[in-house]
């Protein structure tokens, strides 16, 4: 099965973080998203990944050719941020038969075992939400194949969201969908979506069945990336029974890479704490620090912390009478 992992966009919402550093590695649970997705594609069998990168792609290169050597990877550039389609179609070249694509805004849990024994021409994965406007769903016909896709729909009355991961059996088709999207110039609200070249393939025929997945984790924006890492550490991430240490006091779960410095200091719960990271007289909880960071005499809360960062404090003196309140805040 081939694999295509559109990541070229800029991660806005993510900013400071993605002025330096591609959406894909921001960390969360010791391991850049794009760690947790190719962990289970390599798991399900999967050896071959086209990537197509953009902004900052070097990085996904290394950090590929670093973590995942046995993956036989092919990388294609887009330069113009013009939808989902044009990014798909420029794996044109590296794809066919059955192929798997994967958007790394999110960490989903489906099952991918039984796809070499689909009889569906596709299957799409979806997860029903509340409010599903700012995102894609599908209408599902009385045999349960999708009927249609409605990107960022304007009411909820659908509420099967796309996750951002699709199998199709026949890559040509879907390209072939993708080009004559192009080519007769058809958008939704600016954009060339999948969505819509995939409602072409139903034009032509093709049965898409839908799959759908109990978790599905937001890693695009602060509070999503916290509320993921929360998640993964206590499913399996926490590492907290390797750190026993008389000065410091740690509240599973955690991740601290066995390279971290901690001294004087709680660390957690649902913190995660990079490689030669340095933690002294400091208390953190609900946050990621990353690679090689100072926190020094600090109370953090729901924070992230990026690469080589500093952050020194001081203690503080206080004189409180009786019935006193004193309060900092955390946001």
């Amino acid at each position: 099965m081939n694999v295509i992992i559109p990541l070229a966009g800029f991660g806005s919402r993510l900013r400071p973080h993605t002025y330096t550093k591609p959406k894909p590695l921001i960390t969360v649970a010791g391991k850049p998203v794009l760690g947790h997705i190719l962990d289970k594609l390599v798991a399900a069998g999967v050896s071959e990944v086209s990537f197509v990168v953009g902004y900052l792609g070097d990085q996904i290169e290394q950090y590929v050719s670093a973590s995942y050597p046995d993956i036989h990877a092919h990388y294609h550039e887009q330069r113009e941020l013009n939808g989902q389609a044009p990014a798909v179609l420029l794996a044109r070249s590296s794809v066919s038969g059955p192929t798997l694509i994967v958007f790394v805004d999110t960490i989903a849990d489906a099952d991918l075992s039984q796809l070499d024994n689909e009889t569906a021409d596709g299957v799409i994965y979806v997860k029903e939400v509340e409010d599903p406007r700012r995102f894609g769903v599908v209408q599902v016909d009385k045999n349960g194949f999708i009927s249609r896709f409605i990107e960022k729909p304007s009411d909820t009355a659908n509420k099967l969201v796309v996750i951002g991961m699709y199998y199709v059996k026949d890559a040509g088709l879907l390209m072939e969908c993708c080009d004559e999207l192009m080519r007769k110039d058809i958008r939704t609200k600016g954009e060339y979506f999948l969505a819509d070249a995939f409602n072409l393939m139903i034009a032509r025929g093709a049965r898409l069945r839908i799959e759908t997945v109990d978790v599905w984790l937001d890693c695009g924006k602060p509070e999503t990336v916290l509320e993921t890492n929360r998640f993964l550490l206590a499913h399996g991430h926490d590492n907290s029974e390797l750190w026993r240490n008389d000065r410091s006091v740690v509240v599973p779960p955690v991740y601290i890479h066995p390279s971290a410095r901690i001294e004087n200091s709680v660390v957690g719960p649902n913190t995660s704490i990079g490689e030669n990271c340095q933690i002294v007289n400091s208390v953190i909880r609900e946050s990621i620090v990353d690679t090689g960071a100072l926190v020094s005499d600090h109370v953090l809360a729901n924070s992230l912390i990026g690469r080589d960062a500093i952050l020194t404090g001081r203690p503080r003196r206080f004189n409180v009478g009786d019935s006193s309140v004193v309060g900092f805040d955390e946001e």
